[in-house]
């Protein structure tokens, strides 16, 4: 099973910089030692169930929001049986597409 989340989280009323609190979610899901990726919108972590891919995007939203008064959370799921390494696959498919 592969579980594939893509999330992002933004502290409000910091003020605009809020790069170095939004880096506090990433390095706890680095930590995690699941598959990740970041880019410019959103934290890509997957797993092989919810629940721990589910524990390790609460664990980034609580480490933000102990850094700010509040916090917007934005989380999208894709869930399937019987699939590895979906981050990764997901992308080549599209490469091969394109070339």
């Amino acid at each position: 099973m592969s579980v594939l989340v893509a999330f992002s989280v933004t502290p409000l009323g910091v003020g605009e910089a809020v790069g170095e609190i939004v880096a506090e979610a990433v390095r706890v899901v680095r930590a995690s030692g699941l598959p990740n990726r970041t880019d410019a919108m959103f934290t890509t972590v997957e797993g092989e169930s919810w629940d721990e891919v589910m524990a390790v995007v609460k664990a980034a939203v609580e480490a933000v929001q102990a850094r700010a008064p509040r916090t917007s959370t934005v989380i999208k799921v894709d869930w399937r049986d019987g699939v590895t390494g979906a981050m990764d696959s997901k992308v080549t498919t599209i490469e091969q597409a394109l070339s």
